[in-house]
């Protein structure tokens, strides 16, 4: 049985008006991002920015070629997939959900940097996860240890704008590896290596170590006290984002996104979906955005209205 969402009532349609109007603020991001990654045009983003995501489609686009260049006994492997990655990755960067997700992965290690250097929070050992580590339970603290080592990587990763392949997520992956064996073409030797390169690739992946599967398992771990996640100070970015999408409905790139300096009205909407009372909201809305004047009326809605607020504002971008 379908459980319809809540009425929107008639004092929320403000809101709804002022979430559309911040979600349509964003709707340009990926084909504006797709432009500015084939220019040398980067006025529009952030240099580090638009950067960092170029970065990312390289590495990713490097050790697919390496894996090909293996499979098909190239002596050199490296120094083909130096030359061969451009292409490949600007065939990737034609996919808007790769585009997204590589362009929020740079906003939060922006985000890490920037919480790092204003609130003292460590990008790698943030008191939550200091404190799961030490707890008795051994099956606790070995699954922060790991959270740990996943961050560390990832922290590590950003720093070289790379992104290892184990890293993306399963439907990412298998669009990069079509996206391989239609780059080689229909010459069927070059396609028999791409599929040997497709499948040892496949089978070096443990999407159980990926630090998204690792970010979850630390949430259901926590039980009833996930709420402490969305208190950043005490979480980091990486554990709040997972759980503000996680209570909030949206993806993981969408709660990103709504963290960003002109999407108040979504953090503090998707904030209230995750069931923050209206003391708690606020702290966590001003800890990202200390200087803001917080917009009223979100504390009011209750955590069913404001998911269904925030779904018909994705629906509608």
């Amino acid at each position: 049985m379908v459980i319809p969402a809540p009425p929107i009532a008639a004092s929320a349609q403000p809101l709804a008006d002022e979430i559309a109007a911040a979600r349509g603020a964003v709707a340009h991001v990926v084909p504006i991002l797709r432009h500015l990654l084939r220019s040398d045009d980067t006025s529009i983003f952030s240099d580090e920015i638009v950067t960092r995501v170029r970065g990312m489609f390289l590495d990713v686009a490097r050790q697919l070629v390496v894996a090909l260049a293996e499979a098909a006994g190239h002596a050199e492997p490296e120094g083909w997939a130096h030359e061969a990655a451009g292409e490949l990755a600007h065939a990737l960067a034609e996919n808007p959900t790769y585009l997204e997700h590589f362009h929020t992965l740079a906003l939060e290690w922006q985000w890490t940097g920037r919480l790092e250097r204003t609130r003292a929070i460590d990008p790698v050992l943030p008191p939550l996860l200091q404190a799961r580590m030490a707890d008795p339970d051994s099956q606790v603290s070995a699954g922060a240890m790991s959270l740990l080592a996943a961050q560390a990587r990832f922290c590590q990763n950003q720093r070289r704008m790379q992104l290892p392949l184990g890293e993306l997520p399963g439907d990412l992956l298998h669009i990069a590896l079509v996206t391989m064996r239609a780059h080689v073409g229909m010459d069927a030797s070059a396609d028999s290596y791409a599929l040997i390169a497709e499948r040892t690739v496949r089978a070096q992946i443990d999407e159980a170590r990926a630090r998204s599967a690792q970010l979850r398992r630390m949430l259901d771990a926590m039980g009833d006290d996930v709420q402490a996640a969305l208190d950043v100070d005490q979480a980091g970015m990486a554990l709040f984002l997972t759980a503000l999408a996680r209570g909030s409905g949206l993806s993981r790139e969408a709660a990103t996104m709504a963290a960003i300096d002109s999407q108040l009205p979504r953090l503090m909407l998707a904030l209230r979906a995750c069931g923050l009372a209206p003391a708690a909201l606020s702290a966590a809305a001003l800890a990202l955005h200390p200087d803001a004047e917080l917009p009223s009326g979100y504390a009011d809605l209750s955590p069913g209205a404001a998911a269904a607020l925030l779904a018909e504002a994705e629906v509608a971008a």
